[in-house]
């Protein structure tokens, strides 16, 4: 649909969802105070959508524009919780109504006592209710940005592998996944992050995949950051879906082959080994370990198949243990598992946990898991398996609530 046409029809949408959750604050105060706060609020969520959309995004940059999604996101986010609990009220008042009219029809009726029809308010509880369940997600997605967007965590796993020469028994693997340097808004913190990782000592490092949002040049600020990710055995590295510039618009197809040769060569310059489709060795003792690296192939047909891992594998059959970087989990379950069952254990990311959810020690829950079978954490399979990192960063919503920011260390182990 044109935009001249769209934007129009949902500002009247979000319009209407104003109005009609501005009726649970009337039921509650008819301050004037609230009501301009409200409906200031309401009025510059519409024009920052016009600006959004209408205006140079040079004009605006890539931090305001962010802002702006993230505000009306939040606004009417939570206002959807709380305009479910008013359609409640108004079912809860039309049964009511069916209610206290039968009742009048069977009533016995006198001349002295005539039956009036009764007046049905609102359910007060309701409608409190309403205005709680929007205040929550507003007030959880807030904090998710202040505080949940850079709350880094170092997960310990301890990663079994059957045929693990003595050698590399006991070594430490860092893994980082999901960077999507386009969407930083601080600098320092991730720094801070980094420096966990280098805290832990890791004797190598696997990067999965999404290093920026669309284009390359989004790393830029951030090359002399990451490029402080070392490793005594290494540091490599491999593309997700969002590295190839797939969600944009681009002037040529030579200008689009060209970012991706431009995020290729940021990998190098943070001194970090892409693989695309291809393996490297590590050498022990004289006991081999391969790591395999693909480009990104996810299942179905909305994500990109541009890897190729019978050519990655190629010539690594004298390896002990076959560790592959594979951006998106689900090519597990659709060719890893299935096709290649020398593959001991797979490293993903991708879904970021959706970057909200509910983790516990005894529960875990996100809207993630409808859309992935692995979608958080380690799995195992027939002695295969495969851990998927929550993400570094964050796309789109700038924050993360519940399912917080993973930096993982495993300790390898023979099984």
């Amino acid at each position: 649909m044109n935009k001249l046409i769209g934007i129009p029809i949902i500002a009247i949408v979000l319009l209407l969802i104003d109005y009609y959750a501005y009726s649970a604050i009337k039921s509650v105060t008819t301050s004037k105070l609230v009501s301009q706060i409200y409906w200031g609020v309401s009025v510059v969520s519409i024009v920052a959508l016009f600006a959004y959309h209408f205006l140079p995004p040079d004009l605006l940059g890539k931090k305001v524009r962010m802002l702006i999604m993230t505000g009306i996101f939040i606004n009417y986010f939570s206002k959807f919780f709380g305009i479910l609990f008013l359609f409640i009220a108004e079912i809860f008042r039309f049964f009511q109504w069916i209610w206290m009219k039968l009742q009048s029809l069977t009533a016995s009726t006198t001349a002295e006592t005539p039956v009036n029809d009764p007046v049905i308010s609102r359910s007060e509880f309701l409608t409190k209710t309403a205005m709680v369940a929007s205040a929550l997600p507003a007030i959880s997605l807030t904090w998710g940005i202040i505080s949940g967007a850079h709350d880094y965590r170092i997960r310990r796993v301890k990663l079994k592998l059957a045929n693990l020469p003595k050698a590399y028994h006991g070594m430490k693997l860092g893994q980082l996944s999901d960077i999507h340097s386009g969407s930083f808004f601080n600098k320092v913190a991730v720094k801070g992050g980094v420096d966990m990782l280098l805290k832990e000592k890791p004797d190598l490092v696997f990067f999965t995949g999404d290093l920026v949002n669309n284009t390359a040049t989004e790393v830029n600020d951030y090359i002399n950051i990451f490029d402080k990710v070392k490793a005594p055995l290494g540091v490599f590295s491999t593309l997700g879906n969002h590295d190839y510039g797939d969600y944009v618009q681009w002037d040529s197809p030579q200008a689009k082959r060209q970012n991706l040769q431009d995020l290729m060569a940021a990998h190098k310059q943070l001194g970090w080994d892409l693989l695309m489709d291809e393996h490297r060795f590590l050498n022990l003792s004289n006991e081999k370990l391969a790591i395999i690296g693909i480009q990104n192939w996810g299942a179905g047909e909305r994500w990109p198949k541009y890897g190729n891992l019978e050519k990655a594998k190629l010539n690594t059959d004298d390896a002990a243990v076959k560790l592959l970087l594979s951006h998106d989990p689900s090519h597990w379950d659709a060719r890893v598992r299935t096709q290649h069952k020398d593959i001991n254990a797979m490293f993903a990311g991708h879904t970021h946990g959706m970057q909200f959810g509910i983790e516990t020690e005894y529960f875990k829950w996100s809207p993630s898991q409808y859309a992935y079978k692995q979608w958080a954490g380690l799995y195992e399979s027939e002695g295969q398996q495969l851990y998927v990192n929550r993400g570094f960063g964050y796309l789109g919503y700038p924050g993360r609530v519940g399912i917080l920011p993973e930096i993982t260390i495993f300790e390898l182990e023979s099984a």
